[in-house]
């Protein structure tokens, strides 16, 4: 590892609910030109994606990559196996402890309102990688850090409640067009028998 200070110090500041000021593809792009090959091939590991996640079991070599996909497993599994519980199913999985379950999973699971619980959880691992990335600003670890938040405002900017409720009503008044249209064809049908 070492220190990026080129890379790290052309980063526009981001904090949690920003636009982002780019994507996470275009910052993929970047680090594939600006970081060592072998932090590179790290990148593939900051990532929200379950699959990668849930796969990924042998350390890394990295600390800070190794911490975030064992808090984000945890989060991953705690969930399930809470889901599990409420639904009165045996969990197939390794199910963290009481203990060892992640609070930010217990926290949401309580909350009622599905998006309030999936902003809880991306604040939570917005300063869990905030806090893993450490102070020294031009290390990898903060660009792993940038890469990670990207794609939690990137998530956020699909949250978007009114556009949501506006595709929601377009498709149930499509969907209640589509049934007038079949009793509208079963009445003609009815009439000509």
């Amino acid at each position: 590892m070492g220190g990026y200070y080129y890379f790290a110090s052309q980063l526009p500041a981001i904090f949690y609910g920003d636009v982002p000021p780019m994507s996470s593809v275009e910052f993929r792009e970047l680090c594939a030109a600006l970081l060592k090959p072998s932090d590179f091939a790290l990148v593939k590991y900051c990532t929200l994606d379950a699959d990668v996640v849930l796969e990924t079991v042998a350390t890394t070599g990295c600390a800070f990559i190794d911490e975030w996909l064992a808090r984000e497993r945890n989060l991953r599994v705690s969930l399930a196996a809470f889901r599990s519980g409420k639904l009165h199913r045996s969990f197939s999985g390794d199910a963290p402890d009481e203990a060892s379950r992640s609070e930010s999973a217990a926290a949401a699971f309580a909350m009622d309102d599905p998006l309030e619980a999936e902003l809880f959880m991306d604040k939570a691992r917005w300063d869990a990688v905030e806090l893993m990335a450490g102070i020294d600003y031009f290390d990898v670890n903060n660009i792993f850090s940038y890469l990670i938040k990207l794609q939690l405002l990137e998530r956020k900017q699909l949250f978007k409640t009114e556009e949501g409720f506006s595709e929601y009503k377009a498709l149930y008044a499509s969907i209640m067009d589509a049934s007038r249209s079949v009793l509208n064809v079963d009445a003609a049908v009815t009439k000509l028998e």
